[in-house]
């Protein structure tokens, strides 16, 4: 019911008539258009703009003769429904006795804030439908049936679409991701796929340029929420690298590089994303003991509750309490190496000694436990239980593509890297 577009009309005053604006001036701006283009020679045609009221009128529905209003709002934070509902246009007694009936207040107890909310409103102010996009991607509905309602739910008709974009260093990935306008879940994915080879933390500097080609799902015209990164370049002083999304016909998928080379090291540079390193390997003097010791690991500042990911596949070997560890999980990896996670809030629901991990997964979260002078992750990176510096060890990649695979491979890299190629050109034409 709320998807059909009969009945619907616009009031004439204040924001709602908005939305006619570009309805309106796109037509003006084609016709002032056609006549920039002037032959050599001739005099301009002057022009001016002319600002006209319009007047609608509004479509009537049903015997009764009612008009139906097409409206929308934002529920916001510490908003309630019964101002949600005065703001689309009901009047009170209607928003009262919707919020005393139990089956009509389903659809608001699962409205989170900054979600767009759309309703037919009678001239009368009786509500005739209202719905809106939930945080499970399906549309949640409440109808009027009769004089009283009924709530639906079904599942949202998603559209995928490519976006690109491409920026600049000025001060750290994440600043530079944000003035580009890409979003956050994009922006850890490009950390991801290149950690391997670029180490953000100590390596990032000022001029490094990056480009993204990602989907983007949307619905009824708006963003949803950014999907995958189907290709990525990243561009320093020293190297560029390239990044190419791949899918076997098994279901396996990673990164690879236009040659058909994994980028996936055999561990990740950092068990963090975005946080700074606090303190090296090395001589150092501790901040409780106030000694000069041997620092036999990283440690990464970040605020407590973050997310802590296993930097290699692996078992758990340990997950609870140790000292001046506090809580602390240790993994072992394949060919002698295991690394070490400490001062840990709490772990991850289900982890326990002898359950397997992959890379990337989220095994814990940052805290403050054991000695420890603020919200921080120490970790310690150990080869045949021998501590190595995790931040200058050299990782080898993971398998590459069977030559079997190259043509598939080729087949889905040559569109990804035009769409990177076009936007390094279109860069270089800005900077001429």
């Amino acid at each position: 019911m709320h998807n059909s577009r009969e009945g619907i009309v616009a009031r004439s005053e204040g924001r709602r008539l908005r939305w006619l604006a570009p309805a309106v001036a796109a037509p003006l701006f084609g016709v002032v258009a056609a006549f920039a283009t002037v032959q050599q020679g001739l005099e301009p045609v002057p022009a001016k703009l002319v600002f006209e009221p319009l007047s609608l009128s509004p479509t009537q529905i049903g015997e009764s003769g009612l008009s139906i209003y097409f409206q929308e709002g934002v529920f916001s934070r510490n908003d309630t429904p019964g101002a949600l509902l005065g703001r689309l246009g009901a009047d009170g007694d209607e928003a009262a006795s919707l919020l005393h009936s139990p089956r009509a207040m389903r659809p608001f107890r699962l409205l989170l804030p900054g979600t767009t909310v759309q309703a037919k409103v009678d001239q009368a102010g009786r509500l005739r439908s209202l719905w809106y996009l939930t945080d499970r991607e399906t549309i949640l509905s409440l109808d009027r049936v009769g004089e009283g309602f009924q709530s639906f739910e079904q599942q949202a008709e998603l559209t995928r679409r490519v976006e690109m974009k491409s920026g600049e260093v000025k001060t750290s990935l994440f600043a530079a991701t944000d003035a580009a306008g890409i979003p956050d879940g994009v922006a850890i994915q490009l950390a991801d796929i290149f950690g391997g080879e670029v180490d953000f933390h100590r390596d990032l500097r000022r001029g490094d340029r990056f480009a993204v080609v990602y989907e983007a799902l949307h619905y009824a015209g708006r963003t949803i929420r950014s999907a995958r990164v189907l290709a990525a370049e990243f561009s320093s002083r020293k190297r560029t690298f390239r990044a190419i999304w791949f899918q076997d016909a098994s279901g396996r998928g990673g990164y690879y590089t236009p040659e058909g080379e994994n980028l996936r090291k055999v561990f990740l540079r950092s068990p963090l994303e975005f946080s700074r390193v606090t303190s090296g390997f090395g001589i150092r003097r501790h901040p409780i003991l106030q000694q000069w010791r041997a620092h036999q690991g990283v440690d990464y500042g970040a605020p407590t509750g973050t997310g802590v990911k296993a930097t290699g596949d692996g078992v758990a070997v340990f997950a609870g309490r140790r000292s001046g560890y506090g809580n602390l999980i240790v993994l072992r990896h394949h060919g002698g190496f295991s690394t070490y996670y400490a001062h840990l809030r709490d772990f991850a629901r289900g982890l326990r000694p002898g359950k397997r991990v992959v890379q990337g997964e989220t095994i814990g979260y940052v805290g403050q436990t054991g000695w420890a002078t603020g919200p921080h992750l120490h970790y310690e990176f150990r080869v045949q239980d021998q501590n190595r510096n995790p931040l200058t060890m050299v990782f080898q990649s993971a398998q590459p593509l069977f030559a079997v695979e190259l043509p598939a491979f080729k087949r889905t890299a040559e569109p990804l890297l035009a769409r990177l190629d076009l936007l390094k050109n279109s860069e270089l034409a800005l900077l001429e």
